[in-house]
Formats: C-alpha cells, structure tokens, sequence
C-alpha cells in the first residue's frame, strides 16, 4: 500500500515534479529527500528521485531506485511511467512500452502517458498500436485537429489510405464554421488529404479536390506542381501542357519541368529538332536562363550537339563560369560528347590565345582563357577521359597566367592525388588553403587532404580553425558534436592505414552512432511536427527515416569496420598458427606499438586541454555543452580493440548493410567473409547468390564461389540434414565434382589481361592449399599485367604484408619503378 502523504508533503512533492519540469534537478532532489525522510517507502518520491538522478547520469542507480519504488507501490501508474522512461533514455523501447502499458492500465485517462506510448510506437513503427492509442486519444479530446490529423497519419503509414482519407473528411464534416484563409494548418491538412486520394491512384478525384482547395491554399506552388501532375496522369495533354508551362513562366531553371513539358506536348521522343525548338522558345523569352541552353544537350546528338555545345561552352568560358565541367561532365559517358566537348574547349583555347585577348585594366587574368584551361584541366583530370599530364600541362598554364587562382591549385592537387602522390596533394591543398585563410570549404578540402596523406595531426589542427576556440575539450571533440561524418570516416581510414586499429574502431563506432542519433531525432517531431501542422514534411521525414541508413556514409564507414573486424579475427587466427602458419610475434608487436602511440596521443590531448582550460577566464561563465557532456570512457578505443570476438561485432555493422543497402555489391562480399568465418553457411550463401545476382563477372565472386564450394567439399556431410538439403537445391553455380583448382586456372587464364581478376584468381590458388611460396611470387609477378593500376598493386602489397610474404620489399621496389609518383610505394 501507498504511503499516504500530508498536505505539506503533497505541495513538496508537487515542486519536486516542477522542479524536474524546470530542470532544477538539484532544487528536486533536496525536496525529495525531504519526503523520504519522513515517508521512506512513498514510492511516487522515490520515482520521481531515480528520474532526477537518470538525468544527472546516475543510470544505474536511478534504476535500482526506480525498481524499489515499484516493489513499495505497484499500483502507481507514476512509478510505472518513470520506469519506462528511464528504459526509453536507454533506448530499450521494447521494455519502454511495457511499462507504458502499465501505467495506462492503473490510469487510463492520463493523457501524458498515452502521449508517450503513442509516440514510442511510431518510433518503434508499430503501427496498429500507434492506430489504437491516436483513437484513443481522439476519442478522449475530439475537439483538437492534431489528434484527428495524426490518426490519418497512423492509417496512412500502415498503408490503409481509404480510412485515413475517412477520418480526414470527418473532421471537415464536424466544423461548424469553415477555417481561416490564412490557417496554415487547414491548408496543410487539406493538401495532405489530396495526396492521400492521389496515392490512392484515383486522380480525377484528386483533381477535382485539388480545385475546390486550390482558391484559398497558402501552397500555391505545390497546387500548381499537383495540378500539372495529375492532368499528365489522366492524359488530358493539353491542360497539362499549360499548366507545366505556367510553372516554367514561374521557374524556368527547373529541369523537371521542361521533362515533364516534354512528354505531354506532341512531339516524337526521336525529333530532336522539335524538341530543341521548346528549349528554344525559353531561351528567346528567358536569355540569361540556363536550364534551357543545357539541357538540350542530353539528348542532341551529330552535328546537332556539336553546334549547341559550341554555343554554349563558349557563351559559359566567356562568362569564366567555374562550374562549367561539372554541368557538363554527366554528357562523359558518350564517347562522342566527351571527345566533342574536349575539341571544343581546345578550338576554343586556341582561338582566344591566337586573338590576343588583353586582360583586364584591374589586373586579373583573361577570363575566357583562363576558364578554358580550367575546362581542360578538369576534361583530362575526369576519369572517363583521364590523361594526367595533360591535365598538369593545361593547370600550370593556368598557375601561369593566374597565380593566386584559387581553382587552378585545387585541381593541381587533385591532380596530384590521381598520381597516388598524397604528398604533393596535401601540400598543393594546403597552398590553395593558404590563398584564402577565411574559408571554410577549402580549409577543410586541405585537412582531408592531409587525413589521405596520414597525417591526422595536421588535419586536426586545420579543423580546428573553424571550431569553437574557448572548447576546453579541442576542436576534435567540437567535430563529434557537430557529428561531422566526413572527417570521422576519413580519419577512422587514416587510423587503419597506420595501424591503429583501436583509434579507427572508435571513429567508425562514432559514425554508427551518429545515425543512431539521427534516428533517435525523430521523438522530437513526433509532436512538433503535428502541433505545428507539417504533416506532409512529417510523413516524408518519417520514410526519410526508414532508409537513412542507405546513405552512402553509413555504408562507407560500417563497410571499413566489418573489414577491420575481419582482419583482426584473421591476424589473431594467424597467431594462433591457424592454418599451418607458425606465431611469430609482429602482430603483437604492432598493436603494442599502436597501443603506445595511442596512449601518447591522448596524454598529449589532455595536456593540451588542461592549457586551454587554464588560459580560460575563471569569471567567464562555462558553455551549458561542456557542462552537460557526457565524459568517454573509451576515448582511443582500447576496450573496442581488445573484442575476444570481432566478427560478432563486425555482425552489427553488417546486418544494417544487408538490411539497407542489399544492392550495394561490397556489403554482399563483406557478409559472405564474415559468415564463411562464423561457419554460418547458409547465410553465407545468402549473400554469395545475392552478389552473383549484383554482378557475376566481379572478380571477388569467382575468388568467393570457389572458397564456398571448397569448404562445402570438406565440411558439407557434417552439417545437419535440413542444412545440406537446403545448401544442395540453392547452390547450383558450381558442382561439387568440379575440379576448382581447374576452374580457378581457366578463370585466371580467360581474364589474363584484368588485374583484379588475376588477383582473385591467386587469392583463390591459397585457399585452395597451393604452395604458399609459388602463390606470392605468382602474386608479386602481377605488376606484368596489361593495365594493372596502381591501385591494384597497393591492394597486392596490402596482401603480401598480410600474409606477411619475403616479396614484399621486392614487390614495393618495382611498384616505385613503375609507378615513381605514389606515396604508397615511396
């Protein structure tokens, strides 16, 4: 039984919730403690006290207390509520509703509690008890319409769209007066209801609704985009065709439209003539609009093209528009407009170098000359038409006649990088970033320069030119709460590459954790979103949200850490003499030395913000972000490192890859390598047939295909009977009286002339036992194959060093040869 309260106490224990409220978590637990002094076992206090001190970060006890205070009054709904609060701070939402539920058991009307349930359900997308609890809530307070929007909204994410439609139109049919003009709210709402009978594929009456809407809605432009949308649904062409070119009257830079325009007017996809001739009549009514000269060079082709493109590459190099390449550069995957637009750019280089044209009285450069060298440049820096000492020619030209131009030396460094030189690439930057010390793009295009030449010391100091400079922490720790996903990648990569596993674990965790955030970020607009009626950006934002971790930075970052896990189970494997290979102790080794410099690195981190922090005005009032920050416990990632099992944890990244991205070819390879290890087969050959399915000829599936059909040939009749039964129906690409050492040479045989194929091919003679010796010389021998780039040879001396071969310091000596400008083998 609850421990009953006095009058005094009641009016303590109503300032302690205030208090909680206010944040005074200080005031609030001096006022608990109050309580409790006279009523130790008031569960109510007792809740409301481990709330407080969850808040202060004393997790652990605040639960301890939080379940004392539901062993002193089960039949509180308040130590219910508290209890799942303090599991959804934890992110354990499952556990979160439980309570929840609880609590609106033994306090039904509580409209607190139901709101909070409602909102972890939608967080947790289960939808039919997020329908349950917004009718419930409905039916509790009829009369307010973000509980009648959000309902639709519960319907419509569950894909019910008839009834979501319903409960809208019944909200309409209960208004006594029509709402304001200038209610923002209605014109939202009404908007979200159309695109609910859209999506439902009846657009006629979407039509028809969008008209008797259209007068008064404050989204003129969304009633115009859906007007011109539906009638090219339904076919009527020439209302649409009106309407698409009043939104082009309105815009005529928007490339959508003029696609759109396009399909509805009467004109063959193949008269290229009729065609232009629409782009033509906006060029005459808009001459400074861009859209409408660009465009038609997608799909001009011949003669055609060359004319359009030589009057517009001329009309943007007179101009001296920096952002000319990049317009055009999508046009490189036809042959014929790449070698057109280089010609062009040349004829026209030379036209104005033989008119001798006179710079300008105040002292700049030529424009046109100058913005055709940078054109050329870029054209043969471009990987579709690369040609590196050209492009170095034409942006020393450029330094020439320009030397303090910005563009031309961040174009040298990247040329600089396409050598593989990252040296001279992170020094050019850095003389580009010198040109303009205020801003922040190249400043931070030099410390990723530097991140890919290693140097994360240097990157660190550039970034923090643009942190907050009164940070106690450093501006490392002002990046992290910036969640600046970038440099954490770049620098986790940089750590890899130097051998510092613990330090790169820590910052691909990091990335992890920022999407994380991003997700948890969506409690917030759960009732902001509905209380200030965005519901179409709010429904966009929560299917944003489902697939946020398709990004390629979530991708690139989790792929670097299941490829980190993976090598350390190797090199542990390998320690252990796993597979016939002896311990030596360099592995040791170079993670004690990792280790140390680690160490060093931190020591030198706290010193640097224990002078920061003495240098600090006293009287200068702290930053609430410093006060309130949680400290690391693992700052350099030692605890991450010293994982007993790194393919569990590879697991996680991994299975949000699969998940997100199961068209992504590399997450499919990076699965299969970590399954084959866990001895989990069929998941294995779940990715194996996914990845043949992406890409058959990839040189990894062939190297993947024989190790699959290998292992199965030892280990298959040991497996359980259900398992050999479904491995023997779904893996039919390779027969199990295939002989592999055969198969692997013809493969290498047919792709002689592809480095990453031959690669494979030798990868895959190791796996299958051949002499270890014979398998690293043939690996060495394939700097002689036709076109091998230097970036398949740093792959093969990546693996010479992994399987720690004698013909590492030959192989890096004749790569310096063949490829004297890479860092890499310097």
């Amino acid at each position: 039984m609850p421990q009953p309260l006095s009058t005094k106490e009641n009016s303590l224990f109503r300032q302690v919730i205030r208090n909680y409220e206010d944040k005074q978590y200080k005031r609030g637990l001096k006022a608990a403690e109050q309580i409790l002094k006279k009523n130790p076992k008031h569960g109510d206090t007792m809740a409301m006290k481990a709330l407080i001190m969850n808040q202060q970060g004393k997790t652990d006890e605040a639960f301890a207390l939080g379940k004392d205070a539901l062993m002193a009054d089960m039949r509180s709904h308040i130590c219910w509520h508290v209890y799942g609060l303090l599991y959804r701070s934890q992110k354990n939402f499952e556990e979160a509703i439980k309570a929840y539920k609880s609590a609106l058991k033994l306090e039904p009307e509580s409209a607190q509690i139901q709101r909070d349930l409602a909102f972890l359900q939608i967080q947790m997308r289960d939808f039919a008890g997020y329908i349950q609890s917004r009718s419930a809530m409905l039916q509790a307070r009829p009369q307010i319409r973000q509980n009648w929007t959000a309902l639709a909204v519960a319907h419509h994410l569950s894909g019910d769209l008839a009834q979501a439609e319903k409960v809208l139109t019944t909200y309409e049919e209960s208004l006594k007066s029509p709402p304001s003009k200038t209610d923002y709210e209605n014109s939202e709402a009404v908007m979200y209801k159309n695109t609910i009978i859209a999506e439902q594929g009846d657009y006629e009456r979407a039509l028809e609704h969008l008209k008797t809407i259209s007068r008064h809605n404050l989204d003129r432009l969304a009633v115009m985009e859906l007007r011109a949308e539906y009638l090219a649904k339904l076919d009527r062409k020439e209302e649409a065709e009106k309407a698409y070119r009043a939104l082009l009257d309105r815009n005529p830079d928007h490339p959508d439209y003029y696609t759109k325009l396009l399909e509805v007017v009467n004109v063959a996809a193949d008269d290229q003539a009729a065609r232009k001739a629409v782009y033509d009549e906006y060029v005459e009514k808009n001459p400074r609009c861009d859209a409408a000269k660009r465009l038609p060079l997608d799909f001009l082709t011949g003669d055609a093209f060359r004319e359009a493109a030589k009057a517009y590459l001329g009309l943007m190099l007179d101009r001296g528009i920096p952002s000319t390449f990049a317009n055009l550069k999508h046009l490189y995957v036809d042959a014929f407009k790449k070698d057109t637009l280089g010609a062009i750019a040349q004829e026209y280089l030379e036209s104005k170098k033989s008119s001798g044209e006179k710079a300008p009285s105040n002292g700049d450069p030529p424009k046109g000359e100058g913005a055709a060298l940078y054109y050329l440049a870029q054209h043969y820096n471009y990987h579709l038409s690369r040609d590196l000492a050209k492009a170095m020619d034409f942006v020393n030209q450029g330094l020439e006649l320009a030397p303090k131009n910005l563009e031309f030396h961040m174009t040298k460094a990247r040329i600089w990088k396409h050598y593989g030189n990252t040296q001279k690439a992170a020094d050019t930057m850095d003389e580009a970033r010198k040109l303009d010390l205020k801003d922040r793009y190249i400043n931070t295009k030099a410390a990723k320069y530097q991140l890919r030449n290693d140097n994360s010391e240097k990157a660190l100091e550039l970034m923090g030119m643009f942190t907050r400079p009164d940070s106690q922490a450093g501006p490392l720790s002002d990046l992290i709460d910036m969640q600046c996903v970038w440099y954490m990648t770049e620098d986790g990569e940089t750590q890899a590459r130097k051998g510092n596993v613990a330090l790169a674990l820590k910052r691909f965790h990091l990335v992890n954790g920022f999407f994380d955030v991003w997700v948890e970020d969506q409690f917030d607009f759960h009732s902001f979103s509905l209380r200030k009626g965005q519901i179409r950006a709010y429904v966009d934002m929560i299917r944003w949200e489902d697939q946020v971790r398709e990004h390629p930075f979530y991708s690139r970052s989790a792929l670097d850490a299941v490829n980190l896990y993976i090598s350390m189970h190797d090199s542990k494997s390998l320690a252990n003499g796993v597979n016939g290979t002896d311990a030596n102790g360099d592995d040791a080794a170079e993670r004690k030395k990792a280790a140390k410099k680690a160490k060093k690195e931190a020591q030198k981190a706290e010193r640097e913000a224990a002078e920061r922090a003495a240098k600090q005005d006293p009287n200068k009032a702290k930053s609430p972000l410093d006060e309130n920050k949680k400290k690391d416990d693992d700052p350099n990632g030692l605890k991450l490192a010293a994982t007993e099992q790194p393919l569990v944890e590879a697991t996680k990244f991994l299975s949000h890859l699969l998940q997100y991205s199961p068209k992504f070819i590399d997450a499919q390879l990076a699965g299969f390598e970590v399954y084959i290890r866990r001895e989990k087969y069929l998941l294995a050959l779940r990715c194996l047939k996914s990845a043949l399915d992406l890409d058959a000829s990839h040189p990894r599936v062939h190297e993947q295909l024989v190790h699959f059909r290998n292992v199965l040939n030892t280990k298959l009749a040991s497996l359980p009977a259900k398992v050999q039964e479904v491995i023997k129906s779904e893996f039919t690409a390779l027969d199990a009286s295939t002989d592999l050492k055969k198969y692997n040479a013809d493969f290498q045989a047919k792709n002689s002339n592809s480095a990453p194929h031959v690669i494979a091919a030798i990868k895959a003679k190791k796996l299958l036992g051949e002499d270890q010796s014979k398998v690293e010389k043939e690996l060495a021998d394939v700097l002689s194959v036709k076109g091998i780039k230097f970036e398949d040879a740093k792959e093969v001396l990546a693996l010479l060093r992994g399987w720690r071969s004698k013909e590492v310091d030959g192989f890096k000596k004749a790569a310096a040869e063949k490829w004297p400008e890479v860092t890499a083998f310097a």
